[in-house]
């Protein structure tokens, strides 16, 4: 299948490979996208050069180091891109983070402080991401997918501040995808069941959440993030042309019980 021969695609937030991102990554290049990548530039020495490795299969035309918290930043990406690349069709949103002590204990101690940072930079880097990126997909119409998770919506245990900044990320891609759609842009998300990332990491007792996603979805067991990729590359391309707005859960049909 070649569906995305071609396409352009910028990826943000790979870390390792366990990340969604990662998996992601792989599968559009393995479709024939070309791809434009970024990683949170951390201050720490040899960041670069260990997702340059990590990614040297996938012989992206760009890495480039992204804040979503700077507009500068984002700005200088999309400035990169259409010097490059000339457009783009594909955009993975993979980009989350709170206070570690804001995620567990009490929901009414979460700090003004800690509730702004996840929001701005788990809800609010979309809609600055696609700001930058709309005229970059505007050139042929594309497709934006960002990630999120049933804690949106539901009450979980250790999830807490994470759990309103999803929520606004996933009305986020309602609203854009309205805004956009006269210019063939879709805006969707997918909500992945529990995969052990980096970022699950910072969870408190997320294998307890691990174990108890497996025992009380339908397929009985965990999904992958190789799983979550494929559901980000069939709304990259054109088999999914007419969903736009929609959250496309990936969790072994965790969501349907009650």
């Amino acid at each position: 299948m070649d569906d995305l021969q071609g396409k352009v695609a910028l990826v943000t937030g790979i870390v390792n490979r366990r990340s969604i991102a990662y998996a992601a990554a792989e599968d559009l290049a393995a479709q024939g996208c070309r791809l434009a990548l970024t990683y949170q530039p951390l201050d720490r020495e040899g960041t670069q050069e260990k997702i340059r490795k990590l990614t040297e299969g996938f012989a992206p035309d760009l890495l480039l180091p992204m804040d979503v918290t700077d507009d500068a930043s984002m700005a200088a990406v999309s400035g990169q891109i259409r010097e490059r690349l000339g457009r783009l069709d594909v955009v993975l949103h993979s980009v989350a983070s709170a206070k570690r002590d804001e995620l567990s204990g009490r929901p009414s101690e979460i700090s003004l402080e800690g509730f702004l940072y996840a929001q701005q930079v788990s809800a609010y880097s979309l809609i600055a991401l696609v700001r930058h990126a709309r005229p970059l997909l505007a050139v042929e119409g594309g497709s934006v997918i960002t990630l999120t998770y049933i804690g949106s919506e539901r009450a979980t245990v250790n999830y807490n501040v994470m759990g309103s900044a999803k929520a606004s990320l996933e009305s986020a891609v309602r609203y854009l995808a309205m805004e956009l759609g006269p210019e063939r842009i879709r805006v969707n998300a997918v909500s992945a069941g529990p995969i052990r990332t980096l970022s699950a990491s910072g969870i408190k007792d997320f294998l307890d959440l691990l174990h108890n996603a497996a025992e009380k979805n339908a397929l009985k067991r965990n999904v992958t993030a190789e799983e979550v990729a494929h559901a980000v590359t069939f709304l990259a391309g054109p088999r999914s042309a007419g969903i736009t707005g929609q959250t496309l859960f990936v969790d072994g049909g965790f969501n349907i019980y009650g």
